[in-house]
């Protein structure tokens, strides 16, 4: 019986087929043949026989003869030598043929991939990942030829190559050895084999003229044909040296037991065999030339040597080891320490050096800043924080996050080496932190910056962020207000309070008692409809069973309002005093407290001085968006007048940028977020313009306690809400349309294109309030008389406005419909009017009790189409009878659409809610309504600037933005 056939190829056999690529089914037919690795020198010229195929070349065979003739098994296999047809390709042809076997032999365990062609193809596919991974060195073949070669090799390599050679069949490694005696074939070791195929492999990848570049030029390394080299053998050697070799060197620093003692660098060997093998060089080093092996012990104190002196170039200190007979232990100064503790560490490593550091030594002293408050200043925060009362500021050292004692940071600060020893431990001690042991004290705060800094739990201090520890009341501070919508022991709501409040409302009630007794201010920012009046209210009635805080209440508010306000507080809180500070015989010489005064922002901007001398308790700015302007005159007069604490209501606390939160955030509890221009600096562009993450939520970390926001759709807040549907019905333009839109395109992009600077963004202003316009109505962009055109077949807006309506009408239902132009609203107003269709409009200019009686008609049923002007109409309204909201053109703005929504969409509304949006499909409405949906998600952080946003865009993106587009 034959066991498995090897082969042994004659030197001069050089078949004729060995250049030639080899196709894919060629090399799954060769993987059916045993493969042999037949090694060369230089390694490139390597080849593999495939043996049984016809390359048109002679080989010797070898047969492994197991039984005798009579069939008995023998003691020894006989080789029997015969001649047999091979395939011998050069190695960079065959690995593809090699990776195809060890493929085939995956991807079906039954195919008849040869198991010596699949062991090699395994040893490619290793190769080619150690090419990969960067496992590259140059060398200098046995003959003196340039050669690549796989190193250098981890523990994990050397282990992965160890169980591959212990795998290889006996068919693989059938390449005799020169020098066995006649009549006998002594086969190669498994590894040394398997490595000089990898190096193979090797040498044949990397030559490129990049390669040549590489170690200096020439064509040395680059070349595919073999190059005499021998003068760059000891630069080959000195490369490797440290990286390839036997033992990797490392420095291990030791540390004195006493702060008088010196520090030491041990130098260390570690082997690449078995990297949990380690010696120190001072104990190695005589034995590698006394041990079975001298030769290679003496390459391993070369190699040693070679990498130090390499070494040595990025860290000179090195240099006084090569000076010694044993390059052992290296005396440190405290600076060289340091070094080594800081940049030094990275480029020896890089060099092939690596620094151990001993575990007893500390890297853990940190620094934090802390802010020291001994003394409660009482429960009116807000006098202490107006006096400009200053808190001392300081700097503290902890080890292991345990403060250092004074004597400890005495001990850091005095010390003239980095290394200072501490609780019996080595602590690494750099500038920066000698510096605060020193100068200890920081410059001190004010209260409210103290109080900023206490809920973000950082400060700036030196030019850096730092943590800040709180001691004292501050912290007590921090704890109470840090979460608003967290009971805090409940209140309950007053006997007078002729309602009963909702969960999320008394917890409202709590967080505006809490934060309005400590003396601060808060903005109530739950959304339209949840019932900031009534919380409002509950609140004046809670403040006035304590006599400190039993003083009138002072609401602003728009005009429009002033009546919702006096009938809410009459259903709610009957018996308590009210009033309008407005018209022409207003009064306030006469308040009482327990009482409630209304008065409009523009009424509040001229008697400021009048509304100062009363002496509230509690001022309240409803709406308060309308004072987002810090530089407006109303919002300079409502700074004016004094109370004991400040309320601001708003659904909208960010309408179209961060400068209208910190405007609101200042009146209420001034100097919280700093000047408005360092707020720019350190807020505003970081979230708005670079979306940072970290400002983000550094910024709502601060807002949070002073600002309380609830929405509808909020888990347990409202669940009686019926549920609301928004739809965008795109709406093609007519004719008349199309051609204005375009013809106006064409006209404004050629202007914009030559203007710059402010009549640039004038100009883009123009264009998109002239486009809006357009695809509106063309009427309302020709500016014609409402009684004077036709305007029926002109708007395919108006054209689905009159389908939605008649189908709401017929229903006997009741729908809102918003537009921000009056103009637009005329137009739709005359073409209800002609068909026949009962309509009201509201707008800026209605007067206060005309308002009021509009508002009854329509809750009434009386009329079912209500018009309303976004922004006249956009807040303060219960218009629960409506069970659609048409917003006929688009405000661009997320947040003020949602307000004018919620008129209908409340607290109150029983039936489902119908958002329809018209947009003009293909025109600057389409694209701009993808945008904003982007924008409301923006909004949760933070909303950037309406259409001036567009103002900013290039010639190009706003062409993009405004260029009508068909066939969408």
């Amino acid at each position: 019986m034959v066991a498995r056939r090897v082969v042994i190829v004659d030197d001069d056999a050089e078949p004729a087929a060995a250049q030639r690529h080899v196709s894919v089914d060629a090399a799954r037919a060769l993987a059916s043949r045993p493969a042999v690795f037949l090694p060369a020198d230089p390694p490139r010229d390597s080849r593999v026989a495939f043996v049984g195929e016809d390359g048109g070349g002679e080989v010797t065979v070898a047969e492994f003869v197991t039984t005798t003739k009579s069939g008995a098994p023998r003691k020894r296999p006989k080789v029997v030598l015969r001649s047999s047809p091979a395939l011998v390709l050069p190695v960079q042809t065959a690995v593809p043929v090699l990776a195809q076997a060890r493929k085939l032999a995956l991807d079906d365990p039954s195919a008849a991939a040869d198991p010596a062609s699949v062991f090699w193809g395994t040893a490619a596919v290793l190769a080619l990942g150690l090419v990969a991974r960067g496992r590259l060195l140059p060398g200098v073949s046995p003959s003196g030829y340039d050669a690549w070669r796989i190193g250098p090799f981890d523990g994990e390599d050397v282990q992965r190559v160890r169980d591959l050679a212990a795998l290889m069949p006996p068919a693989a490694r059938a390449v005799p050895v020169p020098g066995a005696v006649e009549g006998t074939v002594l086969l190669p070791e498994s590894e040394p084999l398997l490595r000089t195929f990898l190096d193979a492999v090797a040498d044949v990848l990397p030559r490129t003229p990049g390669a040549a570049r590489m170690v200096g030029g020439g064509g040395a390394f680059a070349a595919a044909g073999a190059e005499s080299v021998p003068q760059l053998r000891s630069w080959a050697g000195e490369v490797a040296a440290g990286i390839d070799a036997g033992a990797r060197v490392s420095l291990r620093l030791e540390m004195p037991h006493d702060s008088e003692g010196g520090f030491l660098a041990v130098t260390q060997l570690h082997s690449l065999a078995d990297p949990t093998a380690v010696r120190d060089v001072e104990a190695a080093w005589p034995s590698l030339l006394t041990g079975p092996d001298r030769q290679a012990g003496a390459r391993t104190q070369i190699e040693v040597l070679l990498t130090l002196r390499r070494a040595a170039r990025v860290w000179p200190p090195l240099a006084r080891l090569l000076a010694t007979a044993v390059p052992a232990v290296l005396e440190l100064s405290d600076d060289e320490v340091f070094d080594l503790l800081g940049d030094a560490a990275p480029r020896l490593s890089a060099a092939g050096v690596d620094v151990h550091l001993p575990k007893e030594l500390a890297r853990s002293l940190t620094a934090r800043a802390v802010l020291d408050t001994p003394k409660r200043p009482g429960s009116d925060l807000r006098s202490y924080f107006d006096a400009g009362s200053l808190l001392a500021f300081r700097w503290e050292l902890a080890l292991g996050g345990q403060a250092l004692t004074a004597a400890e940071m005495d001990r850091i600060a005095e010390a003239a080496r980095p290394l200072v020893r501490l609780r019996d431990q080595w602590v690494v001690v750099d500038e920066a932190l000698t510096r605060k042991a020193r100068q200890r004290e920081l410059a001190p705060v004010g209260a409210i910056d103290a109080l900023g800094i206490a809920l973000t739990g950082t400060a700036e201090a030196d030019g850096q962020t730092v943590p800040v520890q709180l001691n004292g009341w501050l912290a007590d501070l921090k704890a109470r207000i840090a979460e608003p919508d967290r009971g805090h022991g409940e209140i309950g709501q007053p006997a007078a309070l002729r309602a009963t409040l909702r969960d999320y409302q008394l917890r409202g009630l709590d967080w505006l008692d809490r934060m309005t007794t400590l003396g601060l201010g808060g903005c109530l920012a739950d959304d339209m409809g949840l019932g900031k009046t009534i919380t409002l209210i509950a609140l004046h009635l809670r403040r006035q069973q304590d006599p400190a805080t039993a003083r009138p209440t002072l609401v602003v508010c728009p005009t429009s309002l002033l009546g919702n306000w006096e009938r809410e507080i009459e259903r709610f809180a009957p018996g308590t005093p009210v009033r309008r500070f407005h018209g022409a015989d207003r009064d306030v010489e006469a308040v009482r407290d327990g009482e409630f005064v209304l008065t409009t922002y523009g009424t509040a901007r001229i008697d400021a001085e009048r509304l100062d001398g009363v002496g509230w308790g509690l001022l309240a700015a409803d709406e308060a968006q309308h004072v987002k302007n810090p530089y407006s005159h109303t919002a300079k007069a409502l700074r004016t007048i004094g109370s004991q604490a400040r309320i601001a209501l708003t659904g909208t606390p960010v309408e179209n940028n961060l400068s209208e939160l910190w405007a609101l955030l200042d009146w209420t509890t001034p100097g919280l977020l700093g000047p408005l221009r360092t707020f720019r600096s350190r807020y505003a562009k970081a979230v708005e313009a670079d979306h940072d993450p970290q400002t983000t939520a550094r910024l709502a970390t601060l807002v949070k306690p002073f600002l309380l926001r609830r929405r509808k759709s909020d888990p347990g807040i409202a669940p009686e809400l019926p549920p609301k549907t928004e739809t965008d019905h795109p709406v093609a333009l007519t004719r008349e349309q199309t051609v204005l839109y375009e013809a106006f395109v064409r006209e404004m992009m050629d202007q914009i294109a030559g203007s710059s600077g402010i009549d640039r963004r004038g100009l883009i202003l123009k264009l998109l309030t002239a486009l809006k316009q357009i695809c509106n109505h063309p009427a309302q962009y020709l500016k014609e008389a409402p009684g004077k055109t036709a305007l029926p077949g002109r708007s395919g807006k108006l054209e689905l406005l009159d389908e939605l309506v008649e189908t709401i009408v017929a229903e006997d239902g009741a729908v809102l419909v918003f537009s921000q132009y009056v103009a637009m609203n005329r137009l739709i107003e005359r073409h209800l009017n002609d068909r026949g269709i009962a309509n009201q409009f509201l707008h800026g200019q209605t007067p206060v009790r005309t308002r009021e009686d509009m508002v009854r008609r329509f809750q009434d049923g009386e009329v079912p189409v209500f018009l309303l002007s976004l922004k006249a109409a956009g807040v303060g309204l219960n218009l629960t009878r409506a069970g659609h909201v048409i917003h006929y053109d688009r405000w661009w703005n997320p947040a003020v659409e949602e307000q004018a929504t919620d008129r209908a969409y409340r607290i109150g509304q029983t039936q489902p809610v119908q958002v329809h949006r018209l947009i003009a499909e293909g025109t600057v409405e389409d694209r701009i309504a993808t945008a904003l949906k982007e924008k409301r998600d923006l909004a949760e952080a933070v909303l950037t600037g309406g259409e001036a946003a567009f103002t900013e865009l290039t010639d190009a993106e706003l062409a993009d933005l405004v260029t009508l587009t068909r066939g969408r």
